[in-house]
């Protein structure tokens, strides 16, 4: 090899190895400006979104999740997950919905396993990182709440009752 293609080589490997998430995408006929406006939306998510050489990017791969030549057809494009895997496939996902067949997934490395794009798929409708949390959140929260407004009834009655007696009082 070249010292440029070891050079790229190296610096594909760093990008896979310091990533959350990989997922694999075949691209086809996407304008430039269709695909800096995809670019933006996966940085939104957290993700970057790279065009690679199959040979680069198997070759890349091949340390930490083999693919085979055949299972990548096309133009590979590749999302590097920096943050929310789950938010990176929804951002992927709708933008392959709403550009048909200019952008379709091949699968995936989600938590260090390979994912085929039905998985990808399924990840992609869970909740976003932030809705979990908030859902947890909620989940702890409420016990809690619904403890206070019982003493907070409790209180109000015991108020309530010491009035009415006070009232009784004053009027004989």
């Amino acid at each position: 090899m070249l010292a440029e293609k070891e050079f790229l080589l190296e610096e594909i490997k760093e990008r896979l190895a310091s990533a959350q998430g990989v997922i694999l995408t075949r691209y086809q006929n996407m304008p430039a400006n269709l695909n800096a406006a995809f670019r933006a939306e996966l940085l939104k998510a957290g993700s970057k979104f790279f065009g690679l050489k199959k040979r680069m990017f198997m070759k890349a791969m091949q340390e930490q999740m083999p693919y085979e030549l055949q299972e990548l057809e096309g133009h590979v494009g590749v999302v590097l997950v920096q943050e929310d895997f789950v938010s990176a496939a929804k951002a992927v996902l709708a933008f392959q919905k709403s550009n048909g067949e200019m952008l379709s997934v091949l699968g995936g490395i989600f938590e260090g396993k390979k994912c085929t794009s039905q998985e990808v798929k399924e990840i992609s409708d869970l909740p976003s990182l932030d809705v979990m949390r908030a859902q947890i959140i909620g989940t702890l929260i409420a016990p809690m709440t619904h403890t206070l407004s019982t003493v907070q009834a409790m209180l109000a009655s015991i108020i309530y009752c010491a009035d009415n007696k006070v009232k009784k009082e004053n009027v004989t």
